[in-house]
């Protein structure tokens, strides 16, 4: 994990749908090949991004795919617990 230090305007970014719309929820982009080269070299395809829904002009953490993917898992297997 790291922050991000590319433009990230080009993204598409994703809120969860238990998000209560009150701007106070993280959301999610996967960085396709409008993404810059550098960030590429750097994680590898499918990196995602995270940033606060109430600083989105702050550079977003991001995270390799296979790092976001074992994140995901975790919660996964700590919610169905």
């Amino acid at each position: 994990m790291s922050a991000c230090p590319a433009p990230h305007s080009e993204v598409r970014w994703l809120r969860s749908s238990h998000s209560t719309g009150m701007n106070n929820c993280v959301e999610a982009a996967r960085f396709t090949a409008a993404a810059p080269a550098d960030t590429f070299a750097r994680y590898g395809p499918g990196v995602t991004a995270v940033r606060d829904s109430k600083s989105p002009g702050r550079a977003p953490l991001t995270f390799s795919a296979t790092a976001w993917d074992s994140f995901v898992g975790a919660l996964r297997e700590h919610a169905s617990a």
